[in-house]
């Protein structure tokens, strides 16, 4: 009998020993940070890849309106060279009006591709309602579709997403905190009491005491001059210093759809044994035919002959000492010759009778 395993795919997370990392790797500076815009637009000329819905007739008579041209309510347009599209793009910290940005436009409605489209004049608003940019321009769109007379159909990538680039230009600055006030506020990206600590001490080190003060476990405040050029200069004193990171909580993810799981270094096992094994049932049906002598007078007859096999996979217990570290671990895992759902089960077995020391966390 021969046994097929699945593979396990077992990633191991081992985090070195902590390095020092610079400021602007960790954290962020509070009120530097990009701003979503998003507008309603309309791609034309396109070559018969666009829709004729309800609201792209009513997009369209309003654009014509816009230029004076009024056209009757009952009247519908025969258009299948534009498609109604939403337009969205994230404004940089410190943009200033003229300078341009990246936009990407999504079809809205049953355009089949935006290939060859040219997006018209479109307001992007911010969350405010206010107008900060506006795009126009020709697209560059990756995909392509190809349909046939029969219903036949060929898709590569995504044809009714675009992109400009450089198509919107900044109209409107969005004001941040960064030149105003007398303080500066660092935001860790992973939030850490001993990191938000350390990297205080750090800055305190350099420009003094009483300079730095965490708030929490993600935000350490700075005071700064008020002197913009003399705050530039500062920070970019400050983001380059040198600060060691705490280490991480114990975890393991599980990722229950793919069979990937990762391990943290600080994940320890207590005291604990772990079997695993199996046992196989194999059953098979053997027809035969016993034929008598041409001359004996008998009958045909067909028996069927059974044979059972019985096959008890060899498995040992496997038991784990006292600050078992995740190499052991995941020998002993690899060894039991155990299936990604057998992991998990295991994990979460250790986990319910208290030998897991983590935090089992399943996506």
């Amino acid at each position: 009998m021969k046994y097929k395993f699945i593979t396990l795919l077992l990633l191991i997370f081992v985090a070195a020993p902590s390095q020092a990392q610079r400021i602007k790797d960790i954290a962020n500076v509070q009120g530097v940070r990009h701003n979503q815009l998003i507008g309603y637009g309309m791609v034309v000329g396109l070559p018969g890849t666009g829709e004729k819905t309800r609201y792209t007739e009513q997009t369209f008579k309003t654009m014509l309106k816009n230029f004076g041209i009024n056209l009757p309510d009952n009247f519908r347009p025969k258009i299948k060279n534009i498609a109604v599209v939403a337009v969205h793009a994230d404004m940089p910290p410190f943009i200033k009006p003229g300078q341009t940005m990246d936009v990407t436009v999504s079809s809205l409605g049953e355009a089949k591709s935006l290939r060859g489209g040219t997006l018209i004049q479109t307001f992007l608003k911010g969350v405010d309602g206010h107008v900060y940019a506006i795009a126009q321009g020709s697209m560059v769109v990756s995909g392509f579709s190809a349909e046939g007379l029969d219903g036949s159909k060929v898709i590569q990538n995504t044809p009714t997403v675009g992109r400009i680039p450089n198509g919107a230009i900044v109209e409107r600055t969005v004001a941040t905190p960064f030149s105003t006030g007398d303080y500066l506020t660092f935001n860790l990206r992973r939030a850490d009491f001993s990191t938000a600590k350390r990297l205080a001490d750090a800055i305190n080190e350099l420009l003094g005491p009483g300079m730095a003060r965490p708030l929490d476990a993600a935000s350490i405040q700075v005071s700064a001059p008020r002197d913009v050029s003399q705050r530039v200069s500062f920070l970019a004193t400050l983001e380059n210093i040198q600060v060691e990171p705490a280490a991480e909580s114990a975890k393991i993810i599980v990722n229950s759809r793919t069979g990937t799981i990762v391990v943290g270094e600080n994940v320890r096992l207590l005291p604990a044994a772990v079997t695993h094994g199996g046992l196989t049932v194999t059953i098979a049906e053997a027809t035969q035919v016993s034929q008598p002598n041409a001359l004996a007078g008998g009958q045909t007859v067909v028996t069927t002959d059974s044979t059972i096999d019985v096959n008890e996979s060899d498995r040992r217990m496997f038991m784990f000492n006292p600050g078992t570290t995740l190499d052991e671990l995941v020998r002993a895992v690899n060894l039991v010759g155990a299936a990604p759902s057998d992991v998990l089960a295991i994990l979460e077995a250790l986990k319910v009778a208290g030998a897991l020391q983590g935090e089992l966390i399943i996506i």
